[in-house]
């Protein structure tokens, strides 16, 4: 069963200095499905997520004990870069973050700091990872035009789109959606529905409604601890634990 999945915590704990954020953490990310996370604010959520391409190795202060297997070794290893890790597991963040350039430099940046030079490659890469986070309609006349001009939901698909262009295995979605208006929310979820077929995607959301809707599989979080991880059907309607189940109806948090 092992081979089916992508990423593996085990026993994970990590510290911001003397605080511990995460409490022996083990999970398994399944291939080609959408696990969400979920849980009050400040339960370890983000810090899980982020230690999983090593963002968080970029916050001085930070320590991590356990492993995080990814292809059968643990990114936290010595001989690991942690820039090739990032590629190949991207990220996509709460806030659009475009760069200040034009749309098509926003998506050939990163594969052009990775070797890839061809103006044909560099335009059908573009135009491929466009399609993919269905932008490209809406922005194949205006490639040359800043990124910043666009609206909320068309940047945060901009910024989907450019993290696909490094053909990346995993996608990881830090509560992609809340700055959005309803409708780019719904166009983004259904874009999370295309992508597994071709990706694997962990997200971090506030909204249970969006992690019913959207995931195969939920972790319910509190206090940097793993209360519970089932298939989300069944934890939204038949949890194992009290917890969980006061958590989803209100009960607390």
């Amino acid at each position: 069963m092992s081979n089916n999945f992508v990423i593996q915590t085990k026993n994970v704990n990590f510290y911001y200095g003397t605080f511990q954020a995460l409490t022996d953490v083990s999970m398994d990310f399944e291939k080609n499905k959408v696990t969400a996370l979920i849980g009050p604010s400040g339960c370890g959520k983000s810090t899980l997520l982020r230690l999983l391409n090593r963002m968080n190795d970029l916050i001085g202060g930070t320590s991590v004990d356990g492993k995080v297997i990814y292809e059968g070794k643990n990114i936290y290893d010595p001989d690991i870069d942690p820039v090739d890790i990032r590629r190949r597991i991207g990220m996509v963040f709460q806030k659009p973050n475009p760069f200040p350039k034009s749309i098509f430099n926003n998506i050939i940046y990163g594969p052009k700091l990775n070797g890839v030079r061809g103006k044909a490659d560099l335009e059908a890469l573009a135009e491929q990872s466009l399609v993919q986070a269905s932008l490209w309609d809406e922005v194949k006349d205006i490639l040359g035009q800043s990124a910043m001009m666009l609206s909320g939901g068309q940047q945060q698909r901009l910024c989907i789109a450019r993290a696909l262009a490094m053909k990346p295995d995993v996608l990881l979605m830090d509560e992609p959606t809340s700055a959005l208006d309803p409708i780019s929310t719904a166009k983004i979820e259904e874009l999370i529905e295309v992508l597994k077929r071709d990706y694997t995607i962990i997200i971090v959301t506030h909204n249970m409604q969006q992690a019913a809707r959207v995931s195969d599989y939920t972790g319910f979080f509190y206090l940097g601890k793993l209360i519970e991880f089932n298939p989300t059907e069944k934890l939204f309607t038949k949890p194992d634990i009290k917890q969980t189940e006061d958590y989803i109806t209100g009960r607390f948090g």
